[in-house]
């Protein structure tokens, strides 16, 4: 099966977000096919989050339609929930538990039982690397390790769609290498979208890219036909937004 071919695993269809008169989205449209990994990048405050939030159904939208695996998101949310796994940016995390016991909490509140529970949480313990803090506090632990927490209980139930909004943002360039890796492996297997504003990433895990400016796509297209000119990412970067 080709790219083309295969199903729409996240899709926005003329999503608008207004709080008053201010338009923080307009007319949003793209599709994320099963199997891709997209990039989606724009300035600070061009809607990237806002995008996010409406797709994974923690905001409603003003107007059009956001679906995940084919559900609606604003009519069919506990449907889509199941083939979601959504880390926000900066992520809430409760800093008096430790990694166990946070994925024993969220595990529950999936509804894994028995042993398809024990064989989740060690799955997502050895994918994320955590063997060497799971009893620790999560308020103790570096940045990078709260990420690693973070990225394992949003795969706890295997979700088929990953939404990523900057996974890493604040981490060092080996915290920055190790959850590259992480989600570049992830990408064999998931339908990824991940914002995030470290261009050379882009390059490395994504073929994809969607630019989004002033609340409207600006560009839809494969990464290297974007940098076939030779020009680097961040000149495509400043041409295609508000930066001057």
């Amino acid at each position: 099966m080709t790219s083309e071919q295969a199903p729409a695993m996240i899709e926005a269809q003329g999503l608008s977000k207004y709080y008053g008169s201010f338009a923080a989205i307009r007319d949003v449209s793209f599709q994320v096919r099963q199997g891709e990994v997209v990039a989606f990048l724009g300035p600070n405050g061009a809607g990237k989050s806002t995008t996010m939030k409406l797709l994974t159904g923690y905001l409603a939208p003003s107007t059009g339609t956001a679906r995940i695996a084919g559900h609606d998101m604003a009519t069919d949310r506990i449907a889509g929930s199941t083939k979601l796994g959504y880390l926000p940016e900066n992520g809430p995390l409760y800093s008096d538990m430790t990694p166990r016991s946070l994925l024993n909490f969220f595990a529950d509140a999936r509804g894994l039982t028995g042993q398809r529970k024990h064989q989740r949480i060690e799955a997502v313990v050895e994918m994320c690397a955590l063997q060497a803090v799971i009893g620790k506090p999560i308020g103790k632990l570096s940045r990078g390790y709260r990420q690693r927490v973070g990225m394992a209980h949003v795969l706890l139930h295997e979700p088929d769609v990953l939404i990523l909004d900057e996974p890493t943002a604040g981490l060092d360039p080996n915290q920055i290498h190790e959850v590259r890796d992480t989600i570049r492996k992830l990408g064999k297997s998931k339908t990824i979208l991940l914002s995030t504003h470290i261009l050379q990433e882009v390059e490395a895990m994504a073929s994809r890219v969607l630019f989004i400016d002033e609340g409207r796509i600006a560009f839809d297209g494969a990464v290297a036909d974007l940098t076939k000119d030779g020009r680097p990412l961040e000149e495509h970067f400043r041409q295609l937004t508000s930066v001057s």
